[in-house]
């Protein structure tokens, strides 16, 4: 069971070439980010959250210009524990198309390679056109999973940094 799934992976690699190789190292970064993410929301985020409310609570003037930038400052560094590696995981989104579309450009390669040496043959020219047909639809499928998780993600984050800004009063 376990073989021969290894051996349709293989084969399908064999078939859409080595950019395969590099989508797949950019899907596993990008959904190992993304499970990060959902991790952090689950065990941190109210750690991280209420340490820095404590901060703010703790301070007995919230009034002045300092306790604005202070204010300021809490947010801008939650902020950024809240979105981690968010960007990153956009990067991997936007990348994998454009490695499928590398897939294609050196499947067409091997096809025009193929014409000019073998004079149109068409057996040897469908083997170039399968590679540079399935990296693409393999970076489209991982960019598609990744969109739509990383649109959760997104907007789990705008709305926790919102919700905490919000949370940071200034009352007294």
């Amino acid at each position: 069971m376990i073989g021969d799934a290894y051996l349709a992976i293989v084969a399908y690699i064999e078939q859409g070439g080595n950019v395969l190789y590099l989508i797949a190292i950019v899907t596993f970064l990008m959904w190992t980010l993304l499970i990060e993410r959902i991790w952090y929301f689950q065990s941190e985020h109210k750690r991280i959250v209420g340490d820095a409310s404590d901060e703010w609570e703790g301070r007995s003037e919230r009034r002045s210009w300092s306790a604005h930038e202070i204010r300021a400052s809490i947010i801008s560094q939650t902020s950024a524990r809240i979105t981690g590696s968010l960007p990153i995981i956009q990067t991997c989104v936007a990348l994998c198309p454009l490695l499928g579309l590398l897939g294609t450009v050196t499947g067409m390669i091997t096809v025009f390679d193929a014409m000019a040496t073998q004079g149109g043959n068409a057996r040897s020219m469908a083997a170039g056109v399968s590679m540079a047909t399935i990296p693409t639809m393999s970076g489209m499928i991982a960019s598609l999973s990744g969109l739509m998780a990383s649109t959760v993600v997104r907007r789990k984050i705008e709305y926790e940094i919102e919700s905490f800004e919000q949370h940071l009063t200034m009352d007294h």
